[in-house]
C-alpha cells in the first residue's frame, strides 16, 4: 500500500484526525495531505467572504499557518474540516474588516419583507444546449461574487461546501435562523441573476397579451385624465 493510500473502511474525518494525531506527535509532513485535501475549500471560504483572489490567497496561507500552530486546540467535537473553515473566515472578515473602504451591509430582518420574483418565465430545459460546461460554472462563478458579503459568505458555507446550518451558523458567528433567512436571500438573489441568462425567451402569443394590456391600460388611463378636466 502507498503512502497516499488509506484503507477503504477509514472515513475522510478519521483521517483527518488520524494525521492531526501525527503531526501533534510530532510528524510535520503528516500537515501536507490536511492541506492538499482542504486547500481548495478553504479559498473557496476565503474567496466568498473577501471577493478578491490575491486576498483570499492570502487568507488561504494565513489560515493554514495558524492551523498549523494551534493544532493541539482542535477537539473531536467537530470535524477538522468545520475547525479549519471557522478559522479561515475568521481571518478573512479580520481582513476585510481592515479595508478602508469596507462598509458593513446592514442586514434586514424584518418579517414583513417578501421575496417577490422579478422574473417569471420558465428556465430552459437543457442550459448546457446553449452554455458550454465552463460558460455554465464562469455564469455562476459571476453571480455568487456578486452576491453581498452576508449572503454570499453564507451560500457557498451551505450550498457550495455543503456544510449544515448548525455548521454554517457556528462559522460564521450566528444563530442558525439568521444564516437560513441569509441563505434564504441568497437563493433568491441567485435565481434572479441566473434567470437572465437561463430562462426561456416568452412566447410570440405571451408577448402579444403583454402588449394588448399595456395598450389597453394606457387607453384607459388617457379616458380618465381627459374625464377629469
Amino acid at each position: 500500500m502507498r503512502k497516499d493510500e488509506r484503507p477503504n473502511h477509514v472515513l475522510p474525518d478519521e483521517d483527518d484526525f488520524l494525521l492531526v494525531e501525527r503531526v501533534l506527535a510530532g510528524d510535520r509532513r503528516a500537515f501536507e495531505p490536511l492541506v492538499r485535501r482542504h486547500e481548495r475549500r478553504v479559498f473557496r471560504v476565503t474567496l466568498a467572504v473577501l471577493g478578491n483572489i490575491e486576498d483570499a490567497e492570502e487568507a488561504m496561507q494565513d489560515t493554514f499557518v495558524k492551523a498549523f500552530r494551534h493544532l493541539g486546540q482542535f477537539r473531536r467535537e467537530s470535524r477538522f474540516s468545520t475547525w479549519l473553515t471557522r478559522i479561515a473566515v475568521n481571518d478573512a472578515i479580520q481582513k476585510r474588516n481592515t479595508r478602508k473602504t469596507f462598509v458593513p451591509l446592514a442586514e434586514v430582518e424584518s418579517a414583513e419583507e417578501q421575496l417577490t420574483p422579478k422574473r417569471h418565465e420558465s428556465w430552459k430545459s437543457n442550459p448546457e444546449q446553449l452554455y458550454g460546461k465552463q460558460e455554465i460554472h464562469g455564469i455562476v462563478e459571476d453571480a455568487i461574487r456578486s452576491l453581498p458579503e452576508i449572503y454570499r459568505e453564507a451560500f457557498v458555507l451551505r450550498d457550495i461546501e455543503e456544510l449544515s446550518a448548525e455548521e454554517a451558523a457556528e462559522v460564521l458567528g450566528i444563530t442558525v435562523p439568521a444564516l437560513k433567512s441569509r441563505l434564504l436571500r441568497a437563493r433568491f438573489m441567485m435565481r434572479e441573476m441566473l434567470a437572465a441568462k437561463f430562462e426561456e425567451p416568452p412566447a410570440l402569443k405571451t408577448k402579444i397579451v403583454h402588449a394588448a394590456v399595456d395598450v389597453g391600460t394606457a387607453v384607459a388611463m388617457r379616458l380618465m385624465r381627459a374625464a377629469g378636466r
